[in-house]
């Protein structure tokens, strides 16, 4: 694919988030199975659009991947290639677009990351220059401006520090439900617990949704159901590889300002939202061992008891403490199981399903930064009935090659 012009890719990224209802199908009924911040932002931007729209969720809004998601906002130096890097951005731009019109909590600074493996260190200046090529506030810094930027870190240790001043983080909960309420004001439906059980067809086409609450007429059914690995060929006759990609955040309780923007540091990576409290993640999954694994069977959002949970927010408090003196002595609120929707090759999947038309697949990783351009462009298609080419390397029949994304 062509590599679009950035100002034109979000030319047609807004207009498919603000197109009026009178170019939308009229009446089309479209059940957005998740309530997470795709599914969230695909509602709102099909109520927006005209749609009628019912979301459905087996929990209720942000209760699997986005609420434990470290939800940091970026198109940063390792999202590659340029088609992908051009989407992040897209999404980078939809959540400051939207942010006023929403209400949406984000905290914008940038981010810094630190490398303090060689083996990244190795073309990190290109990859800077690059980014700036496309777009990107990028560039390296060190010593007296790294002090300015984070007086409360010490950055010794690290090899190099990359700054990427686009940056932000969200509240993925209040986020979510930010989105829930705007289409709920425009119209939409919000049901919960509910769960996806089927799909009738009449003629190969879908007719209605069945669900644990009963039938739901429709036209069109978003599987937005994060790693749920099953739903799409329970529902939309296809196969979707994905990996297991479990992660932990701990959130704390609000503490005076400490860190000022996203950072993103050797084992552990932190930020602080406007409320006062810090999030720390992990990206390395579960310690190896036969009691996590027997303990993550099912997929579990949350830990089995208290103490299981804070003994991962101790372990990343520990690794965090090498950079973040101030952290000791922090009241951890909450500990939660991300489990990251995680296509095999790590991009994202959206579009409809080859086998079965009336059944759009929406899943990604990173869904946060991605959903405001994911919603937009899901609706487009949905809705007017003709491919966005800018998601043409993203098709749910492409090939699939483990390990490449980011």
């Amino acid at each position: 694919m062509t590599v679009l012009d950035r100002r034109r890719f979000l030319e047609l990224c807004a207009a498919a988030a603000l197109a009026p209802a009178a170019h939308a199908t009229p009446a089309l009924r479209v059940v957005v199975a998740g309530a997470g911040i795709i599914g969230a932002s695909v509602a709102w931007h099909l109520a927006k659009a005209g749609a009628e729209v019912t979301v459905i969720d087996r929990r209720g809004p942000a209760t699997h991947a986005s609420r434990g998601s470290f939800a940091w906002i970026n198109a940063t130096w390792s999202k590659q290639p340029r088609h992908y890097h051009a989407l992040n951005q897209a999404g980078v731009a939809g959540w400051r677009r939207l942010q006023p019109e929403l209400g949406l909590p984000v905290r914008w600074g940038g981010s810094l990351e630190g490398i303090a493996d060689p083996a990244l260190e190795t073309g990190l200046a290109e990859r800077v220059a690059e980014q700036r090529a496309w777009g990107e506030t990028t560039r390296l810094v060190a010593g007296a401006e790294l002090a300015t930027l984070e007086p409360n870190v010490e950055f010794g240790g690290l090899r190099q520090v990359v700054y990427s001043g686009n940056d932000g983080a969200t509240d993925p909960v209040a986020a979510t439900r930010a989105f829930l309420e705007a289409a709920v004001a425009l119209g939409a439906r919000v049901e919960h617990p509910c769960e996806l059980t089927g799909v009738s067809l009449a003629a190969g086409r879908v007719v209605a949704v069945r669900t644990s609450r009963g039938d739901i007429a429709a036209d069109r059914l978003v599987l937005a159901t994060g790693a749920a690995a099953d739903t799409a060929r329970r529902f939309a006759d296809w196969d979707l590889p994905q990996r297991e990609a479990p992660g932990a955040t701990a959130i704390t309780a609000p503490v005076p300002r400490l860190v000022n923007r996203v950072l993103w540091l050797p084992g552990v990576h932190l930020h602080q939202r406007d409320d006062g409290r810090i999030v720390l993640g992990e990206e390395a999954g579960p310690p190896p061992g036969e009691a996590h694994a027997s303990r993550l069977l099912g997929r579990p959002d949350d830990f089995p008891a208290r103490e299981v949970a804070l003994q991962h927010a101790e372990r990343m408090r520990a690794a965090a403490l090498r950079f973040v003196p101030g952290l000791p002595g922090l009241d951890f609120e909450d500990v939660r199981i991300c489990w990251r929707p995680m296509p095999i090759d790590g991009y994202p999947v959206l579009g409809a399903s080859p086998a079965r038309p009336d059944v759009y697949l929406a899943v990604m990783h990173s869904g946060v930064t991605l959903a405001p351009v994911a919603g937009a462009l899901a609706a487009q298609e949905i809705l007017g009935g003709v491919p966005a080419a800018e998601l043409a390397n993203f098709r749910p029949d492409r090939e699939f090659k483990a390990g490449t994304g980011h």
